[in-house]
């Protein structure tokens, strides 16, 4: 018999009862989640197939000459961005938008960021009044294009990039703007769209976040989108199959009820003087989610009927890990922002004073998507103790089989064919068949993968091993 010694007696402990309950723990647990996310898969198709009807009835273009259509500041921060970062500027600079500026932020790059920018758009040194609305590293040069009007480029040292974009939002002009990565294509009209929920609010949106796509395999010329593809990559497609179901019925879901805690900092606008009340972007290794927590804990402590929103068409297209090392790095990255963000805001947690933020989104944040990869390794560790041991076991195998299958690869399955039916941005036949075969092997390979890179996260962070955004190799995604 097993057992413990405790003031002379022997306390037993039954290894089989534990390993019961343990698994009968994880199996409730993910049987919790399938639900979840079923219901959030039900409200994305409702409120998808709503906006689908909505926009044939009321074209975007109409907002062109729109007198209500708020101009833009188009915030781009840019660290050794040399490969595509004049694809990206030409891509803003030709969107379709009333009234825009674009302000690229070099935040100290070590490669020839600044050269190529000089080199395409002819910048020419000015003298520019900053206004300080936020505290950041030295500004060092402003440049203005001799080409495009519109067109500033500042120079300054390495704060990060929270510091480029705080630097970004002092510099701008306008009343929203606009955070992008480096690296990303916008399509022409994706302004239009994510700008319509805050035009039509009168100012009661404040952050709207848009859709973000992989353009790995994409036919990229000169900043604009001529073809959508696939990379024959399959990590690669892996991960577009990911963003369709993390955007289309994850974020869809959590937007309906003013639930969303997170706005792509690939694509993002935000309301200027919201952001500034908040004191702008921290420094963290997850600034973008922490930002959208810090403004739902504002609306709430002033008592304001503002609401963040997704919206599921506009499409920003960025390129995607290829490697094992790179995307491994990325998660990590994530998961340890997401951990930051809950932590800072920890006081939001069952708080009913935070209304549904405190009491439904901060809960479902930890115990879903933070802890969801600790409790699904120990069912992956049960499953193999499950194969091997055989008998009453090897059933809980069998179960916790399918319902990983349902977990993962179903509902990958389905974000495939919401994409399908509603925004229909893989036109091609083999895309369709190709998206929706790989993603019926999430649960044998990539799902265990992004598992245990963010449990990596998490221990990471129990050391307390320190890390930056670091760098990830790019190809580029534009031909020149």
């Amino acid at each position: 018999m097993n057992g413990l010694k405790r003031r002379g007696s022997v306390i037993p402990i039954n290894l089989s009862s534990i390993f019961t309950i343990g698994s009968w723990f994880i199996l409730i647990y993910m049987i919790i989640i399938i639900a979840i996310y079923g219901v959030m898969l039900i409200i994305s198709f409702f409120q998808i197939r709503k906006i689908h009807q909505l926009d044939q009835i009321e074209p975007y273009e109409e907002f062109l000459q729109s007198s209500f259509t708020k101009p833009i500041s188009i915030l781009v921060p840019a660290y050794n961005e040399s490969m595509g970062i004049c694809a990206s500027v030409r891509s803003l600079l030709s969107i379709e938008y009333p009234e825009f500026e674009v302000i690229v932020v070099n935040d100290g790059s070590t490669d020839d960021t600044l050269e190529k920018l000089d080199e395409v758009f002819k910048l020419k040194k000015i003298n520019m009044v900053i206004r300080r609305h936020l505290e950041t590293k030295e500004i060092r040069a402003v440049y203005k294009s001799t080409i495009y009007p519109n067109l500033i480029v500042a120079d300054k040292d390495n704060g990060g990039k929270a510091d480029a974009l705080n630097a970004g939002i002092n510099l701008s002009k306008y009343p929203y703007f606009c955070s992008l990565d480096g690296d990303s294509i916008i399509e022409r009209n994706a302004f239009l769209k994510v700008l319509k929920p805050i035009i039509e609010s009168d100012d009661e949106v404040i952050a709207s976040g848009g859709t973000v796509r992989i353009a790995n395999g994409c036919v990229i010329q000169n900043g604009n989108l001529t073809e959508i593809g696939l990379s024959k990559n399959p990590l690669v497609t892996m991960q577009v199959i990911e963003y369709l179901r993390a955007f289309l019925t994850g974020r869809v879901g959590l937007s309906k009820n003013n639930l969303l805690l997170i706005v792509s900092g690939a694509f993002g606008v935000f309301s200027k003087k919201w952001v500034v009340d908040a004191g702008g972007y921290a420094h963290t290794v997850g600034e973008d989610m922490e930002l959208v927590v810090r403004l739902h804990r504002l609306i709430k402590e002033k008592k304001a009927n503002k609401k963040i929103i997704y919206v599921p068409d506009p499409v920003c297209w960025t390129e995607a890990p290829e490697s094992m090392k790179y995307l491994r790095r990325q998660r990590k990255r994530w998961h340890k922002g997401l951990f930051d963000s809950l932590w800072r805001h920890r006081k939001l947690m069952f708080n009913p004073k935070y209304g549904t933020i405190g009491m439904v989104s901060m809960p479902y944040f930890f115990f879903i998507e933070f802890l969801g990869p600790v409790i699904e390794m120990f069912g992956y560790l049960f499953f193999i103790f499950s194969l091997f041991t055989g008998g009453v076991y090897f059933e809980y195998a069998i179960l916790f089989f399918l319902i990983s299958m349902v977990y993962g690869s179903f509902y990958s399955m389905a974000a495939v064919l919401l994409e399908e039916w509603s925004m229909e941005r893989y036109t091609k036949v083999s895309h369709f068949i190709t998206l929706f075969l790989v993603s019926l092997t999430e649960t044998f390979w990539y799902r265990p993968l992004t598992v245990f890179w963010r449990i990596e996260g998490i221990v990471e962070m129990i050391f307390r091993k320190k890390g930056g955004w670091g760098e990830m190799v790019r190809k580029g995604v534009s031909n020149e």
